[in-house]
């Protein structure tokens, strides 16, 4: 299990450093490029293949317990150590990031993005696997730190090299969004390390904010609460998403919502909740009024891109969409409830699953379409889908239904657990403030349920094909190999929801009761 973990967080470093050799000539196939990407699609499948069977040997009648762990002395003056683990509440994020990453490296075997050479987009994409891996399997804030930002330079090189329009000044403001929110959430770190007396995750979330003073929780929480918020993204420090989104390559776009986006909420749970309580709680109230904010204002951007003439931009729109999205994330942490913070988790895989095929799907409509552009789209008579290319048409309405909570698929779950746990929040919390935060919330449903219905009809309704049109694909082999793991997970998780919640439970329970072991 130790060996397991070490391979999943270092792994794709060492494929990332494989991939910029020269290929050996008998593996080299029909052409160097084609040899590389099939090394991606290698590296990340043996990386999927040891989470698996992680998953498969952990003791899931313990999921509270820290297990797999390694623990290293690495900066012994600072008493830094290179210490791994994982728990209910990571191993389904190590799972969602090794099944993403890996289907992106197979998607990118077959529909490489236009830009340089395949060798750094494969290096790169291991990279990004590598950090975010990193991210959930750490449990040292330097370590947590050193993950969180190893992510953004190969992110902006798949933005900036492999994207479309605007792509430079989106991959900037990407950088420049998260880089600034990281420095305050070091400086946040760095405050409970020095009081507490150790960066060690497992025994600071043990103490449970007693060795820390209400001041120092309340700066701490203040502190790295900015720099998660920019990650996850909350509104208002959101504005960086929807340009990297349109900018970013297929792949780009399906990672940084199904991935990188979780690492925010992710620190919230791992660190701010337990760590410093108290400054929590002080700040719930506040976080929830920007999760709200969020969810209404996302979904009011949705539908004025959603309507004719506006020249929305598809890709944008699920941009959008993922603001009210994480949104109910937040309003789940913010709750400070054993049913707020598991509806939270559960949204965050949900979303991970459901806006990952969103992204493929988009892509798909505008490889074969020239543009995302929904008017364009549209036309006069609608891209019409169902009936020249009926099979994405149904992927499309599906993964659109799947986001916006139809019961019996995996969005429904996490967004009414965190309304519930709006409903009553955590003791010491304004109920009424909370109730009227539920309310909000869940206006907000009925939104995203108005512009996700309006996308459906504008882009998959429409008049027969015109004489002289040119016919369009429909799902390619390659294509349907990809998405058919997350339809399948999206109807899992929404039919079965206690195969996520029997995982992160019990040790969501534990982590608010005040520790982790």
């Amino acid at each position: 299990m130790q060996f397991l973990l070490a391979l999943i967080v270092g792994g794709p470093l060492v494929g990332a450093v494989a991939a910029l050799l020269p290929a050996p000539p008998g593996l080299k196939g029909s052409s160097p490029d084609q040899a590389v990407l099939r090394h991606g699609v290698v590296v990340t499948g043996v990386i999927l293949l040891a989470a698996i069977l992680l998953a498969l040997g952990f003791d899931h009648d313990h999921p509270s317990t820290m297990q797999a762990t390694t623990d290293i002395t690495w900066i012994r003056a600072l008493d830094v150590r290179i210490h791994l683990g994982v728990d209910g509440i990571s191993l389904p994020l190590l799972l969602l990031t090794a099944l993403l990453t890996f289907l992106c490296a197979l998607y990118s075997y077959f529909k490489m993005p236009t830009g340089p050479s395949p060798k750094a987009f494969v290096a790169l994409l291991l990279v990004l696997e590598s950090g975010t891996l990193a991210t959930f399997a750490v449990l040292d804030l330097v370590l947590f730190f050193l993950a969180f930002e190893m992510v953004l330079i190969p992110m902006y090189f798949l933005i900036a090299r492999w994207g479309g329009e605007g792509r430079q000044a989106a991959a900037w403001k990407f950088v420049l969004y998260t880089l600034l929110g990281s420095v305050v959430m070091l400086l946040g770190l760095l405050l409970v390390g020095v009081k507490a007396g150790t960066f060690d995750m497992v025994a600071l979330a043990t103490d449970n904010g007693r060795g820390l003073t209400a001041s120092v929780q309340v700066i701490a929480v203040l502190a790295i609460g900015i720099g998660l918020a920019v990650k996850t993204p909350m509104w208002p420090l959101h504005s960086w998403l929807p340009d990297a989104h349109t900018a970013a390559p297929t792949v780009g776009s399906v990672l940084l919502a199904g991935v990188l986006l979780k690492m925010g909420t992710y620190g919230f749970v791992r660190i701010v909740l337990p760590i410093a309580p108290d400054g929590m709680r002080t700040f719930a109230p506040y976080l929830a009024a920007f999760a709200v904010a969020g969810i209404i204002y996302g979904s009011l951007a949705c539908l004025a891109l959603a309507r004719p003439g506006n020249k929305g931009d598809l890709k944008r729109l699920i941009a959008y969409s993922s603001v009210g999205h994480m949104g109910f994330v937040l309003l789940g942490i913010a709750t400070m409830t054993p049913t707020g913070v598991n509806g939270a988790l559960f949204a965050n895989i949900a979303h991970g699953l459901i806006t990952g095929l969103l992204f493929f799907l988009a892509g798909a409509v505008k490889d074969r379409y020239g543009t995302a552009d929904l008017d364009t789209l549209a036309g006069a008579t609608g891209a019409a889908l169902y009936g020249r290319a009926p099979r994405l048409g149904a992927l499309l309405a599906f993964a659109a239904v799947a986001s916006l909570g139809l019961p019996g698929l995996a969005g429904f779950w996490g967004e009414m657990l965190a309304l519930f746990g709006a409903f009553d929040p955590a003791e010491g919390l304004s109920r009424p403030a909370f109730l009227t935060f539920t309310a909000i919330g869940a206006f907000g449903t009925l939104l995203t349920a108005a512009y996700l219905l309006v996308v459906v009809r504008r882009v998959c309704m429409g008049g027969p094909r015109p004489a002289g049109e040119a016919a369009i694909a429909d799902v390619q082999g390659y294509e349907l190999a990809a998405w058919t793991p997350l339809v399948a997970l999206t109807v899992l998780a929404g039919l079965w929801p206690a195969v996520l919640l029997g995982l992160t439970d019990p040790a969501v329970q534990q982590l608010l009761a005040g520790g982790t072991q």
